[in-house]
């Protein structure tokens, strides 16, 4: 009985330490997946440009891991999500532990809606409710910081502007 208490035991523990392992590789791999080169990206506002460096986010699986198990941003990055057709786009902050803002852009690079502050962890979803080719998640706080507005131009390569 003793012996068998003791086998179950070091199986529950291989098993806990095989999914802690298979966490950690998943968080490294999402931590890089679009992060192996940033790219310059520029928001107009009020007559200031303001840069900022941004890992994108073209596949789906790209985007699938987003910003997830990230406990940080540097201040002047974020991560564009970038769409082969404008639609109406829904985001959430599954497995995402900072805040966000979400900051919806149309094809021309024209801000078209801006969510402050997401929750971290939250299943609610965000939509644009507006058909969009982009969207730009920064530190939470980050457009209250730097004034952004809806109709603000957000300049990229991806964008035709």
């Amino acid at each position: 009985m003793v012996i068998w208490f003791f086998r179950v035991m070091r199986l529950t523990l291989i098993i806990i330490a095989v999914f802690m392992f298979s966490a950690f590789s998943y968080e490294k791999s999402a931590a890089f997946a679009a992060s192996e080169k940033l790219e310059s990206l520029v928001i107009r506002v009020d007559g200031a440009e303001i840069k900022f460096n941004v890992e994108v986010a073209r596949t789906p699986s790209q985007q699938e891991a987003g910003l997830m198990f990230r406990r940080s941003l540097p201040k002047d990055q974020g991560m564009l999500f970038i769409y082969p057709y404008q639609s109406i786009v829904k985001m959430w902050m599954k497995n995402t532990f900072i805040p966000l803002d979400m900051v919806f852009i149309n094809s021309k690079g024209i801000v078209k809606k801006i969510v402050e502050r997401t929750v971290p962890l939250s299943l609610n979803v965000i939509s644009s409710e507006e058909t969009v080719i982009a969207v730009l998640e920064l530190n939470g706080g980050t457009s209250n910081r730097i004034g952004l507005k809806r109709g603000d131009q957000v300049f990229h390569p991806y964008f035709k502007n």
